[in-house]
C-alpha cells in the first residue's frame, strides 16, 4: 500500500437521526462531539445542516420524532470506521448512513453550495 493510497482523503455525506428527547444543548453538544472527533482524526468538516426535529417514516425504538443532522465533510478511510463504531455506541444516536462520495456526487454538492452561497 503507498503513501498516497494513507494520505488520501475521500468526501463523505453523514446522516444522523438523534433522540428527539435530547435538549437543544444536549443535540448542540452531540454534534459538536462528532464535529470534533472527524477533526481530531484527520478529517476537514465542509459543511453541517441541522433539520431539526421530523417525524420519522417508521417507529424506531418505539419513538416517532428524531433530531435530523446531515454533514459534509473530508477525511481518510480509516477514520469512518472509528466514526461509525461512535455512532454505533452513542446512546443519543438513533440511526446513520455514511455514503463516500463520487465525483458525481461531489459536482452536485458543490453546485447546490455555490447556488446557496449566491441567495445568501
Amino acid at each position: 500500500m503507498g503513501t498516497r493510497m494513507l494520505l488520501e482523503k475521500n468526501m463523505y455525506e453523514l446522516t444522523y437521526i438523534l433522540s428527539a428527547i435530547l435538549s437543544d444543548d444536549q443535540s448542540r453538544e452531540t454534534v459538536d462531539k462528532l464535529n470534533k472527533l472527524i477533526e481530531n482524526a484527520g478529517g476537514t468538516v465542509r459543511h453541517v445542516d441541522e433539520w431539526g426535529s421530523r417525524r420519522m417514516a417508521y417507529p424506531i425504538r418505539k419513538k416517532r420524532n428524531g433530531y435530523y443532522v446531515n454533514m459534509y465533510f473530508e477525511g481518510p478511510g480509516k477514520m469512518v470506521a472509528r466514526l461509525e463504531r461512535t455512532l454505533e455506541i452513542d446512546d443519543h444516536i438513533v440511526r446513520y448512513l455514511t455514503l463516500r462520495m463520487d465525483k458525481t456526487m461531489i459536482k452536485h454538492y458543490e453546485a447546490r453550495r455555490r447556488a446557496s452561497a449566491k441567495a445568501e
